[in-house]
């Protein structure tokens, strides 16, 4: 057992808790990470790489027929193993997005393709359920269970926000135990029901649910109501008869005090690797623990931990997943501690009791791997191109991660400092106006050419103020430029008068007289 310190190359930033790593086609894929990248990797799906103690990130695409998978953290993560011809896949359901919503989605992502040099393409697709089916929630569990030649799922445990008819502006943010149901669905029809056992009376969340075959193992986990990790442990017995399904529900003797913990696995068979977790709130669960599930049930021995480092021993919280076969990928906060440059420290956990060393000096990188498939021939991400360009053949290609192209977080969104007395945080912020749901109002300071946006709550502005600037063409300066509101009202734009000529009359030619010579005066004939 070894534990390996990791460089980050420019992509610590997205490593929060709550993400989750996957397995698919001999690759480890992040999934959930930190905010909404836009250049670098549209999709939020990174494809992970650990060589010479550097941690890099891959842009992962997606195909054009697939459904768009939000970043969703915290969700209840199954994988499907290779049968019946249907390639390995993961089922992901629930979770919270950046945003603070929960979702109630469930979606199916498998590999579509591989490209000539060997680049990974996903496809995914949001299944729809029927029945009585789950509410939003995150911190929960999804088991496959296979039964008389059927394959179903079990959901069980999470957190989600209080009812609708429950929620106030006071208690808008608050989360509560999902009722202890247990819902069974299959993928075909997508049926779901609801079940429900005396032996389950509280809810809990981010426990560990392991399966074989037609039993579910759950242990651990955290209640809410009672603000503890007991150590308990239940098994659910699924029978898939037809027409009609058969569930039952036992509570056993021995468990583990537990919640948020790793797992993984350590090959084809059904053995796992506990690691991680919390015993109390402020305390970390510092032992390993081996969980065997067999035809007679599940067996739990204690394993010789790795020899932490001072950082993961004073660290207060510490996440992380499986990152391939006996491997795991461990993340601890540096905690604000000034005197460091770095957000995370970044270490691998191996659980092999034997490393081939020759290997590793000649730099054959230890490429993370499924957990059921067995390395062959070589460990290489692209072992279809050439040599020379196995190294830093990301950085050729223009898909690494940069954390740096990404837009600054603190200075755009909801959730910015917007002043010197800013105090809105997005995980005590609750509506404060009547026109707020899930984000805080805000409006836009005219200082300067470009501006800059405010939250309404901190200038002080009364609803009806703000109704009114935010109608007609007023200007607003927020306290900082400006003091108290100030408006000014936007000059009128200078509209022409369109001048209309009258429409010249065609002048009608008048009749000609024709002048006749006058007759001389009688007179004047007399003298002639």
């Amino acid at each position: 057992m070894t534990l390996q310190p990791l460089k980050p190359v420019n992509c610590e930033g997205l490593l929060q808790p709550g993400c989750s790593l996957l397995q698919l086609d001999g690759e480890v894929l992040l999934f959930g990470q930190k905010g909404w990248p836009k250049r670098s990797c549209p999709t939020g799906v990174f494809g992970v790489r650990l060589k010479h103690g550097e941690l890099r990130l891959r842009a992962i695409s997606f195909s054009n027929d697939s459904q768009y998978l939000p970043p969703l953290r915290y969700p209840a993560v199954c994988r499907l193993d290779p049968h019946d011809g249907l390639p390995e896949s993961y089922l992901i359901h629930g979770g919270r997005t950046p945003n603070n919503d929960i979702s109630t989605s469930l979606y199916a992502l498998s590999m579509d393709s591989r490209g000539c040099n060997r680049k990974l393409t996903l496809k995914c697709k949001e299944k729809e359920l029927v029945g009585e089916v789950p509410g939003a929630r995150y911190g929960h569990t999804v088991t496959v269970v296979q039964s008389k030649g059927k394959t179903a799922f079990v959901v069980f445990g999470g957190r989600s926000y209080m009812p609708a008819k429950e929620r106030t502006s006071e208690n808008w943010n608050c989360v509560i135990d999902c009722p202890p149901q247990v819902f069974l669905f299959d993928m075909q029809f997508g049926c779901c029901s609801a079940y429900t056992f005396p032996e389950l009376c509280d809810g809990q969340s981010f426990h560990v649910a392991l399966a074989r075959e037609d039993r579910v193992y759950i242990l651990g986990g955290h209640s809410l109501k009672s603000d503890g990790r007991p150590p308990r442990l239940f098994c659910l017995h699924v029978e898939l008869l037809q027409g009609c399904p058969l569930l039952s529900c036992d509570l056993l003797d021995f468990g583990l005090s537990i919640s948020s913990a790793m797992i993984t696995r350590t090959g084809p068979a059904h053995k796992y690797i506990i690691i991680g977790g919390y015993q109390f709130n402020s305390q970390k669960r510092m032992e390993c623990s081996t969980v065997i599930l067999d035809e007679k049930g599940i067996h739990i021995e204690p394993l010789d931990p790795p020899n932490w480092t001072p950082d993961i021993v004073h660290s207060g919280t510490w996440y992380g997943g499986a990152a391939g076969e006996q491997s795991m990928l461990l993340a601890v906060p540096s905690e604000g501690r000034s005197c460091q440059t770095n957000m995370n420290y970044f270490y691998l956990v191996n659980f092999q009791k034997e490393v081939d060393s020759k290997e590793d000096q000649e730099g054959c990188s230890q490429e993370l791997t499924d957990n059921s498939t067995p390395l062959e021939d070589s460990d290489e991400l692209y072992f279809g191109r050439e040599p020379q360009e196995l190294d830093d053949s990301s950085e050729v290609e223009g898909n690494t991660y940069n954390e740096k192209d990404e837009e600054d977080e603190s200075q755009y969104g909801y959730w910015i400092k917007c002043c010197r007395g800013c105090q809105l945080d997005v995980n005590t912020w609750e509506p404060y106006y009547s026109t707020e749901l899930q984000w805080p109002a805000m409006i836009f300071c005219s200082k300067g050419e470009a501006g800059h946006w405010v939250h309404a709550q901190c200038m002080g502005l009364s609803e009806t103020m703000l109704l009114e600037l935010s109608q007609g063409n007023k200007k607003y300066f927020c306290r900082e430029h400006g003091g108290l509101p100030k408006q000014e009202m936007t000059p009128p734009q200078k509209v022409i008068p369109l001048t209309h000529k009258p429409l010249k009359v065609k002048q009608r030619k008048s009749h000609t007289s024709l002048k006749m010579p006058r007759a001389k005066n009688v007179f004047r004939r007399l003298f002639d």
